[in-house]
């Protein structure tokens, strides 16, 4: 399926937060580069919060409105909203720093705050360091577990790409505390959310797989109890509640059915077993999209690539891809606070 790049009319665009991500990786030049686009700039009003000084390194980003978070009201033009400034020590390319691991969270906060107000449509967010923010004494999972505990929902990450969305049942764990996040509730519920989100997208329920916890789906057991304890019955309760639920599937060979995919979406028990495909199939065009949040979230599915930042080398393509999304998902007239969120393609 070849991925739209269709935008928004003109005259009724979104207002997309961004946050910057770590200005010592490529999130600053990536996000240059996308808004630097006719397409991008047509399809929506970008508020950008980031580093005044590493911002300034942009000839874009001098054309745009200033603010702080205190200042800021809802944007009718592009703004950058300068969240840090820091020394030149703290900010350079490839060279991340502790103080740079406490302003990338800073950015994430100040995008959330902005959203909560009803000043930005639809959030974006350039990559982060995991480890850069814990070491700066930040506890932190990655972004879909702030977003879930800032807004107070029940969230599920979705890699939603040209050929396949896949979701995850658990996101940033070790992968021997899976087995003990497997319930039956959580998968129901999640379930649930996959059938309503994407419902309005596919036109009909969505038909989704379900993967296996175990090599060849347990084998009835045999490998593993997982998929007779938690997921069959999971799969069998929700499909009473009008879920086009199928599986346990095996995983080794569901993917290899691409071109004639038999399901809208996937449903992944662990992190690998998801974006294992979703990157090898199309890592350019694949966006993170956080569902069952009050507004959307989407990020380029990438990391903060220290090796080259800085260098002109950074693809912008996913971070394209990710705010369009943002962009399609926030249509503009609707309250950000009752809004929720539904993945499209781009």
């Amino acid at each position: 399926m070849s991925p739209r790049t269709d935008s928004p009319r003109e005259g009724a665009r979104p207002v997309v937060g961004i946050s910057l991500g770590d200005v010592s990786g490529i999130g600053p030049e990536v996000t240059a580069a996308a808004l630097a686009l006719p397409r991008v700039r047509r399809a929506l009003v970008p508020v950008v919060f980031g580093d005044g000084p590493a911002l300034e390194r942009f000839a874009l980003f001098g054309t745009y409105a200033r603010a702080t978070p205190e200042t800021l009201e809802r944007p009718s033009r592009p703004t950058v909203c300068v969240v840090t400034e820091l020394g030149e020590k703290e900010r350079q390319p490839g060279k991340p720093t502790r103080q740079g691991g406490k302003a990338q969270y800073a950015y994430i906060q100040a995008a959330i705050e902005a959203a909560r107000a009803g000043r930005v449509d639809a959030l974006c967010t350039a990559p982060v360091s995991k480890e850069g923010i814990s070491r700066a004494g930040i506890p932190f999972m990655g972004h879909t577990e702030v977003l879930a505990e800032a807004f107070g929902r029940e969230v599920l990450m979705l890699m939603d790409g040209p050929r396949v969305r896949v979701a995850l049942a658990t996101n940033h764990v070790p992968l021997a505390d899976v087995p003990r996040l497997l319930t039956v509730e959580r998968l129901v519920a999640q379930l649930k959310l996959l059938s309503t989100s994407l419902a309005p997208v596919v036109g009909h329920a969505p038909r989704i797989g379900v993967l296996s916890f175990n090599p060849h789906a347990g084998e009835g057991g045999l490998l593993g109890r997982e998929e007779v304890e938690f997921i069959t019955p999971a799969i069998k309760l929700a499909r009473r509640q009008r879920v086009d639920a199928h599986g346990p599937l095996a995983a080794d060979g569901l993917f290899a059915r691409v071109e004639h995919f038999p399901y809208d979406v996937v449903l992944a028990m662990y992190h690998d077993q998801g974006l294992i495909p979703a990157k090898a199939l199309d890592f350019e065009r694949t966006v993170n999209v956080t569902l069952g949040l009050p507004v959307p979230r989407t990020s380029p599915d990438h990391g903060t690539a220290y090796d080259i930042a800085g260098k002109g080398r950074a693809n912008s393509v996913p971070m394209v891809e990710a705010l369009l999304k943002a962009a399609r998902l926030a249509p503009p007239g609707r309250s950000t606070r009752s809004r929720a969120a539904r993945p499209g393609r781009t």
